[in-house]
């Protein structure tokens, strides 16, 4: 017999406790729900949450809300598999995160004075080196993308003090990055280049250039995305021209690419 399924609801408390109700009859009455890990969730969550990060990116208000309640039921179904082990619950969660932005934000509830984010950033880090952390970076995951990575290393290191002082010295270690790596190149005869030397130089022209990013106020993996999403529509423009003129692109010369690379441009 099925499950009368719990009405709709219209405040935010009761609508998560609608979330819960069905999490609980999936769980114990579906079959793939029965079957469902933290390992086996886990490349679905990050999948959901590239799912929305390409809705932010799209300004898709709509998709931004569905993709939100798919990351809201993978938090309700992990909770729900530990809680089965004894090992915490939803409720444990939320109280979890609430004690924590209350200690981490002693200007809000403490009386600890505050000038910008900059100052909250820098307690923020403090805290959680009295709260047990080892280093700074040590909250940085290792699974990260690299550039992602080079950001969040780079945030957190500022927090602590650890940073230029103008962005004029960060563009100069830009040019410098930039120059070093150019040497590797110089060699007339390839097979002399060191290649390792040459990667680990261009490695370090990328996080140049990321820290400038941060100084000027631009997020580099949304910025090389967009770039991504430019070139995609670009370049499937000049697809679809070579089609429509008989073409295969293999079969075009530079110049005849060219041309409808410069209308894509223009759309």
């Amino acid at each position: 017999m099925p499950l009368t399924p719990p009405i709709h609801a219209d405040n935010p408390a009761t609508a998560f406790e609608r979330l819960l109700t069905i999490m609980d009859d999936l769980r114990i009455n579906c079959p793939w729900d029965k079957k469902q890990t933290l390992e086996s969730l886990r490349h679905l969550t990050i999948e959901e949450v590239y799912e929305l990060s390409d809705s932010i990116l799209s300004a898709d208000m709509p998709e931004i809300k569905k993709e939100l309640g798919d990351i809201m039921l993978h938090l309700v179904f992990y909770s729900r598999i530990a809680s089965e082990g004894n090992h915490f619950d939803i409720t444990d969660v939320l109280n979890s995160i609430c004690e924590k932005l209350i200690n981490r934000h002693p200007h809000i509830y403490g009386d600890v004075e505050v000038n910008d984010d900059n100052d909250v950033k820098r307690n923020w880090e403090q805290i959680k080196l009295k709260e047990g952390n080892k280093s700074v970076l040590g909250g940085v995951p290792a699974s990260l993308p690299a550039l992602v990575k080079a950001s969040r290393i780079q945030e957190k290191a500022r927090g602590v003090g650890f940073d230029w002082e103008e962005k004029s010295q960060v563009w100069a270690k830009v040019e410098e990055e930039l120059q070093e790596f150019k040497n590797e190149f110089n060699a007339e005869d390839e097979t002399t280049i060191d290649h390792e030397k040459a990667e680990s130089e261009f490695g370090d022209l990328l996080f140049s250039l990321i820290n400038y990013a941060r100084f000027i106020n631009i997020n580099p993996e949304d910025a090389l995305e967009k770039t991504n999403r430019k070139f995609i529509k670009r370049f499937q423009y000049l697809e679809s021209k070579a089609a429509e003129s008989g073409k295969k692109l293999h079969d075009m010369s530079l110049a005849e690419m060219d041309i409808f690379w410069e209308e894509a441009k223009r759309i």
